[in-house]
């Protein structure tokens, strides 16, 4: 087992969806990786919020094992980002973004976590996720980023330096067509690999993952669920799961990638049934291994 860094930030989240509205609860990409990843490894956050975070909050991470020595509380208001869904759960429509202290946010990896073997940069200016990497000690042992279309148009240059730099890319379908230019998933998977990332994982929302590792593709299917709540968060847990098996089995091999792909959409599948984290805050470690079970089964062809 070994541990994981993530940076990246811890938000309030204002969302409505098609079957309820949550205030000001927890959110942020960080949190979501972190609290999933912590249930197959130790997780380090490095991350901003303001004095005005709850201190519940706190102990909801903490309580799950999950290591804040990285968490700067700054002057200030936390972010805060408002959000709606309709009917269609796939896309999310911003309402209101408020960067607060997170505008000036500038992750500082203390000594004793620069050497850490796994480390995950969630979706922040590639700008500062090169300048983590920068950080590090010596080169993890396996680096993945995330990021997204406001990067992907306003800071392509600096976006495509870091992902040269990287060994995996976890970006939702529509991103992936936008960074390669390209209208044909598969192809453009095969034209962000050709950037750096060995393994692009490209999320899909309730059509699954593909990923393609050596130029080999591995597909996994959505979990059919019959209660959809919120599906924020999900692209995040998705990585926590999916980093955080890789992590515990210490391991980068392609059979452990395609398990771990598997796990991240386990994960991935807890997250929706309920706003914020409130289905991981219940999920016990045997649901994990459970779902994991039934993911087989839906994967498996008769012989």
């Amino acid at each position: 087992m070994a541990d994981l860094l993530v940076v990246g930030s811890v938000a309030l989240d204002t969302v409505e969806t098609p079957f309820g509205k949550v205030r000001e609860v927890l959110g942020g990409a960080a949190t979501y990786f972190s609290y999933a990843a912590s249930f197959f490894t130790p997780v380090h956050l490095v991350g901003v919020v303001g004095e005005d975070f709850p201190e519940e909050h706190l102990r909801l991470l903490k309580d799950r094992g999950v290591d804040l020595a990285g968490l700067q509380v700054a002057r200030g208001r936390t972010f805060r980002w408002t959000g709606q869904y309709g009917y269609d759960l796939n896309e999310a429509r911003t309402l209101d973004t408020q960067l607060n202290v997170f505008a000036d946010f500038r992750p500082a990896v203390t000594a004793d976590l620069r050497g850490v073997p796994f480390l995950f940069l969630a979706n922040i200016d590639p700008e500062i996720q090169l300048d983590v990497l920068r950080q590090m000690r010596a080169r993890p042992r396996l680096v993945a980023l995330d990021t997204m279309n406001f990067w992907i148009q306003g800071k392509r240059q600096a976006l495509l330096r870091v992902l040269a730099e990287v060994d995996v890319v976890t970006i939702n379908d529509g991103e992936a067509r936008q960074l390669a230019q390209e209208p044909n998933l598969v192809k453009a998977a095969r034209a962000i690999a050709a950037m750096g990332p060995k393994t692009v994982v490209v999320k899909r929302g309730e059509y699954g993952a593909l990923m393609i590792a050596d130029g080999s593709f591995f597909i996994v299917p959505a979990y059919p669920l019959e209660s959809v709540y919120d599906p924020t968060g999900a692209g995040d847990t998705f990585a926590g799961g999916f980093m955080g098996h890789l992590a515990a089995q210490d391991r980068v091999d392609g059979a452990t990638m395609r398990r771990a792909l598997v796990y991240g959409s386990v994960m991935a599948s807890f997250t929706v049934e309920d706003f914020s984290l409130n289905r991981l805050i219940r999920l016990a470690p045997a649901e994990i291994s459970e779902r994991f079970a039934e993911f087989q089964d839906l994967m498996r062809l008769p012989v």
